[in-house]
C-alpha cells in the first residue's frame, strides 16, 4: 500500500468528506490512530502501529503532520501522501507523548476543540491517558469510528482490489481441497495455502489462517497444529487473502471420508442460515435485519446457544490483528447498509459438546438492489473419499 495505489484525486476527496465531518461534529482537529484511517487518508503501509503514532488532521485545508516512531519515518516520506513527518524513539529509549506535546503546541491544538481516535488494539492505555491530560480542555471527543463511518462505502479502485483479493481466496480453497488427505498435519496444510496466496500476490493476512479438525472441530477460531488428520476427521478452515491490504475472506468445512449425518445437518443448516442472511441484504435496511435472518434459522433448529459470535461485519485493509471494520451484523447494530459495503457473512454453529461446528464464510458487495457474492468458491461439503 502506498500513495501510488489512489489517484490524488481520491485522497483530495476523502480528505474533504473528513473535513466535512469534523466541521459537522464542531471539531477543529481530529488525531488519528487507527492504522487504517492512516492508510486511507494518505497511504502509509508503515508498521508503525505496533508502536505509538498518530495523525494531525485539521478541519481546514492545512498540511498533514504524521508523528511515528523513528524506524518508519523513511517509509512515511517515500509512500505515504504526508507534509511532515516527526520521528521518535529508534535506537533509544524513549517516550513519545513529549514529542506528541511539541507537535501539538506548534500546529495549534492547545485551546482548539479537539477529538481524538481511540481504536482497539492500537493505542496503550498509558498513552491514552497521557494524551487526555496534554489535551486537557481541548480534549472534547473521542469520535473513534469518525473515519472508519467514511471507509465504508468503497470506491470503484477499492472495489477492484477487493475483488482481486476474492479471486486469491477461491484459488487457495482450491489448492486446499487438492492438499487435504488424512496424515498431514493441520500445520502443512495452512503452509500450502498460505504459499499458494503469497506466490500468486498475496499480502500478508491482518488475522492468521484458522484450522481445525477432528476433536478440535467445536473450537470457532482455532489455530492449526501439529495435530495429523485421520480418516473420519470433520473440520474447518478459514483465512484471509489481500490485494494492496485490501482483504477478503473464506471460510469452509471438510470431512476426510463420508460426512455423519450430524455433519451434514450442521452443514445445511448454516448454509440456509447464510443464504437467508444474502437475501436480506440491501441498501436502506438496518444491519440488524440480515443477521435476524439468520438467526431464525439457527433458532429454528434449535442451535441458537451455539450461534457463538457475530452474523458478518465489514472488511477493511486490515492491519494485524484484525481486518474488521466497525459494522456488525448484530441485533444492536446502529449502522444502516448502503450499496458500495463489503460484508462478511458467516453465521456460525459450534458445539463444544459434539466437539463439532460448523460455518461457511463468504463475502458480499452490497448493490443497488441486493447483494453480490465476491467469493465464488463452492460452498458444498469438502469431503476426501
Amino acid at each position: 500500500m502506498s500513495k501510488h495505489d489512489f489517484t490524488a484525486a481520491e485522497f483530495a476527496e476523502r480528505r474533504r468528506r473528513l473535513r466535512a465531518a469534523l466541521a459537522k461534529a464542531d471539531l477543529d482537529w481530529l488525531v488519528v490512530v487507527h492504522p487504517v484511517a492512516i492508510r486511507w487518508l494518505t497511504g502509509s503501509d508503515a508498521k508503525s502501529y505496533q508502536e505509538f503514532q498518530c495523525l494531525f488532521f485539521s478541519a481546514e485545508e492545512a498540511p498533514l503532520t504524521v508523528l511515528t516512531r523513528a524506524g518508519e519515518v523513511a517509509e512515511f516520506q517515500d509512500d505515504a501522501l504526508v507534509d511532515e513527518v516527526v520521528g521518535w524513539g529508534g535506537g533509544i529509549a524513549e517516550d513519545p507523548i513529549p514529542h506528541f506535546t511539541a507537535v501539538a503546541k506548534r500546529l495549534g491544538l492547545m485551546g482548539a476543540r479537539v477529538g481524538l481516535d481511540v481504536p482497539a488494539f492500537y493505542l496503550h492505555p498509558h498513552h491514552y491517558l497521557a494524551l487526555r491530560e496534554v489535551l486537557g480542555t481541548s480534549l472534547v471527543a473521542e469520535p473513534s469510528t469518525l473515519v472508519h463511518d467514511l471507509t465504508l462505502v468503497k470506491s470503484p479502485a477499492e472495489l477492484a482490489f477487493i475483488r482481486r483479493a476474492a479471486a486469491l481466496a477461491d484459488d487457495g480453497m482450491a489448492v486446499f481441497a487438492r492438499a487435504l488427505r488424512p496424515g498431514r498435519s493441520e500445520l502443512a496444510l495452512a503452509g500450502e495455502v498460505m504459499a499458494n496466496l503469497m506466490t500468486a500476490g498475496s499480502g500478508i493476512a491482518a488475522s492468521p489462517v484458522n484450522l481445525v479438525s477432528g476433536e478440535r472441530s467445536g473450537f470457532s477460531h482455532g489455530a492449526p497444529t501439529q495435530r495429523i488428520l485421520r480418516a473420519g476427521d470433520c473440520g474447518s478452515i478459514e483465512y484471509g487473502a489481500t490485494w494492496h491490504r485490501y482483504t477478503a475472506t473464506i471460510g469452509r468445512q471438510f470431512c476426510l471420508g463420508p460426512p455423519t449425518p450430524r455433519m451434514l445437518e450442521l452443514h445445511d443448516i448454516v448454509r440456509r442460515a447464510q443464504d437467508a442472511c444474502i437475501a436480506a441484504i440491501r441498501p436502506g435496511v438496518s444491519a440488524s435485519v440480515p443477521h435476524e435472518a439468520a438467526r431464525a434459522v439457527i433458532a429454528e433448529a434449535g442451535l441458537e446457544p451455539y450461534r457463538v459470535h457475530t452474523t458478518g461485519y465489514g472488511l477493511a485493509p486490515g492491519f494485524p490483528p484484525s481486518w474488521g471494520e466497525p459494522i456488525h451484523m448484530l441485533n444492536d447494530s446502529p449502522y444502516t447498509l448502503e450499496a458500495g459495503m463489503v460484508l462478511t457473512v458467516e453465521p456460525p454453529v459450534f458445539i463444544p459438546a459434539e466437539r463439532l461446528g460448523a460455518r461457511l464464510i463468504d463475502n458480499v458487495l452490497v448493490t443497488a438492489d441486493g447483494a453480490e457474492r465476491l467469493t465464488g468458491a463452492s460452498r458444498e461439503l469438502i469431503v476426501v473419499e
